[in-house]
C-alpha cells in the first residue's frame, strides 16, 4: 500500500508567510491613516494662525471641516482603498487620544480650586445633560443618539466629548458631525458673548464676580477647551487661569459620565425587549476612559520632565485631530439637510441654560465669589 506523501513546510517559510500576511493586512490601513494624518497636520498648522486662535477655532474643528470638504468632493474616488484606515483612525486612534488627553491634568488641579468648583461642574453637567434628554425627547422628538451626542458636547468638553461618547452610543458619522457643528456654532458665540458679559458686569455688578470667579464661570459653561482659553484670555491672566482649571475639571468627569451613560443606554434598550431575551444589550465599558484616569493619576504622582509631557500632549493632539479628520471624511453634506433645525434648537436651549443656569449655579447655589 503506497503512502500519501506529506509536504512539510519549514518554520522559516511559515514565519515568512505569516509575516507577509501581517504586512499586507497593515498595508490595507496605510492609505486611510495617511490621508487622515495629512489632513490633521494641515489643520494643526491652520489652528496656529493667530486670527483662528483668537476666535477659539481649534484644530479639531478645522480637521473635521477639511475632512468633510474632501469627503464630499474627492473621497468617493479613493474610498475603497482608504476606508479601512479611515475607520481605524476614527476608532482606535480616537480612543488612544482620549487616554493621552489625561496628560493635561493632575489631581492637584482639583485641590487647587476646591470642592465648590467641582460641585459646580457636576451640577452643570447633570443639569445640562438632563435638559438635553427632556427637551430632545419630549419636545423635539429627536433620535436618541443625536440627543446624547449634543448633550455630551454641551455639558462636558465640546467636540472631544462628542467623539468620546460616540463609541458608547454607536452613532452614525452624520450624527456625530451634526453634534460637532452645534458645538462650533454656539461655542464661537460664547467666545464673544462672555467677554461682553464681563464688561457689562463690571459696570452693572449684576454678578458678585471677581476676575477669578468669572473665569470659573467661563470654564464651567463654555463648550470647547480652545474656546475657554480664547474667552479667558480676553478677561485677563487671573480669569484665564481659573477658566482653564474649571474646564479641565469638567473634562475629568468624562469617564464617569461615559460609564453612567452606558448603563442608561443598556437599561433603555433592554426595556424594549420582553423577558430575558438573548438579544438583550450589555453595558459597554469605556475602558479607554479609565485609561484616561490612569494617565491623570500617573501625571499626578510622577514628576515627568516637561519635554516628555509636552511631547505626549502634541501626540495626543495629533491623534484626536486625526480622528476628527476621519470623521469628516465619512460625513456627507446631505446629513445636515436631513438633520433639519431640531439639533440647532436643542443646542440653543442648552446654550441658554449654560449661560443663565450656569451663572446661577456658580454665583448663587455654590457661592463662588
Amino acid at each position: 500500500m503506497s503512502r500519501i506523501p506529506v509536504t512539510s513546510v519549514s518554520p522559516t517559510l511559515a514565519g515568512a508567510s505569516l509575516q507577509g500576511a501581517n504586512l499586507r493586512r497593515m498595508g490595507r490601513y496605510l492609505p486611510g491613516i495617511g490621508l487622515s494624518v495629512a489632513i490633521a497636520v494641515a489643520a494643526t498648522w491652520l489652528g496656529e494662525l493667530h486670527w483662528l486662535r483668537e476666535y477659539g477655532i481649534s484644530a479639531l474643528v478645522i480637521a473635521m471641516s477639511i475632512g468633510m470638504l474632501a469627503g464630499n468632493l474627492v473621497y468617493a474616488r479613493i474610498e475603497s482603498a482608504c476606508a479601512p484606515g479611515v475607520a481605524f483612525s476614527r476608532q482606535v486612534l480616537l480612543r488612544t487620544g482620549i487616554i493621552f488627553f489625561g496628560i493635561h491634568l493632575t489631581l492637584n488641579d482639583i485641590a487647587r480650586v476646591g470642592l465648590p468648583v467641582m460641585l459646580a461642574d457636576v451640577l452643570i453637567l447633570v443639569s445640562t445633560f438632563g435638559l438635553a434628554l427632556l427637551v430632545g425627547t419630549k419636545l423635539l422628538k429627536m433620535d436618541a443618539n443625536t440627543i446624547f451626542l449634543i448633550g455630551a458636547g454641551s455639558s462636558i468638553c465640546g467636540a472631544a466629548a462628542i467623539i468620546a461618547t460616540d463609541p458608547v452610543v454607536r452613532g452614525r458619522p452624520e450624527q456625530v458631525s451634526v453634534a460637532v457643528a452645534t458645538v462650533v456654532v454656539f461655542g464661537t458665540i460664547a467666545t464673544f458673548l462672555y467677554p461682553a458679559l464681563y464688561q457689562l458686569n463690571l459696570h452693572w455688578q449684576w454678578l458678585p464676580a471677581s476676575p477669578g470667579a468669572f473665569g470659573i464661570y467661563v470654564g464651567s459653561t463654555i463648550h470647547e477647551v480652545a474656546q475657554v482659553v480664547a474667552a479667558g484670555r480676553s478677561l485677563g491672566p487671573e480669569a484665564a487661569n481659573a477658566a482653564v482649571v474649571a474646564k479641565m475639571l469638567r473634562v475629568m468627569l468624562l469617564p464617569v459620565f461615559l460609564l453612567v451613560l452606558s448603563f442608561h443606554i443598556v437599561r433603555r434598550r433592554n426595556a424594549l425587549l420582553p423577558g430575558h431575551a438573548s438579544g438583550r444589550a450589555r453595558v459597554t465599558v469605556p475602558w479607554f476612559a479609565f485609561g484616561f484616569i490612569v494617565v491623570v493619576a500617573l501625571n499626578s504622582v510622577m514628576a515627568m520632565p516637561v519635554a516628555i509631557t509636552q511631547a505626549v500632549a502634541h501626540i495626543d493632539a495629533l491623534l484626536l485631530t486625526t480622528a476628527m479628520a476621519a470623521l469628516g471624511l465619512t460625513t456627507h453634506g446631505s446629513a445636515f439637510r436631513l438633520a433639519g433645525k431640531k439639533p440647532i434648537v436643542l443646542a440653543a436651549v442648552l446654550f441658554a441654560w449654560l449661560v443663565v443656569g450656569g451663572a446661577w449655579i456658580n454665583f448663587r447655589l455654590v457661592g463662588v465669589s
